[in-house]
């Protein structure tokens, strides 16, 4: 009988270190008709480094790291994008991942000024969309919708301030995790949580 429970507890302990592991769900939940709704991204209309509208039917059937940087950012901005060039080399060729970079100086992140900034990351093809809009659109996407730091701010470096966050979302719309972009630690996690993510039934 000791032989039998030994046996068993040492199965329990395989079955459930063979359970794959289940990335949280953040934001805030709703309960609706006994079901839990989650927070989501809503639509947005944004466009990119190549003049091509962006919008959340590019990210469909995908998941996608998101974050919010301006060129000129003399602070923290060249460190995440170190960091995320990580990301892009080891996902690009991956159709069912992508980036989504949002510029907080949307006046000065022109287009073309978007597009140099992709070719001195060597970033091509379109995997990584860094995107520009109505500033009240992106700061709102930011500190509403991905619950982050996006604004103008005259005290800062740079004259904005944002947070160095880089957001997993899933396919759903739904953000996974969020990962500090200036940390390798924090930025290596989040390329073993997407390929959880990637493995997760729907």
């Amino acid at each position: 009988m000791k032989h039998l429970l030994i046996i068993l507890t040492g199965l329990a302990i395989i079955t459930g270190a063979c359970q794959p592991k289940k990335l949280p769900i953040l934001g805030e939940r709703e309960f609706i008709n006994g079901d839990s709704v989650y927070h989501t991204i809503p639509d947005f209309q944004l466009v990119d480094q190549d003049s091509n509208l962006v919008t959340n039917k590019t990210y469909e059937n995908k998941i996608y790291v998101a974050d919010f940087f301006f060129t000129t950012c003399p602070t923290i901005c060249p460190i995440m994008k170190t960091q995320m060039l990580r990301i892009y080399d080891k996902f690009k060729d991956n159709p069912e991942v992508g980036i989504l970079s949002h510029t907080i100086d949307p006046r000065h992140d022109t287009v073309a000024v978007l597009k140099a900034y992709a070719r001195r990351l060597g970033v091509s093809g379109n995997f990584w969309h860094f995107v520009t809009g109505d500033k009240k659109t992106i700061y709102e996407l930011g500190q509403k919708e991905y619950m982050v730091t996006a604004n103008e701010d005259s005290a800062a470096a740079g004259g904005y301030i944002h947070s160095g966050a880089f957001l997993l979302v899933d396919k759903k719309r739904r953000i996974r995790g969020q990962y500090d972009g200036t940390k390798e630690d924090q930025v290596s996690r989040l390329m073993k949580d997407m390929e959880v993510l990637l493995k997760e039934k729907e």
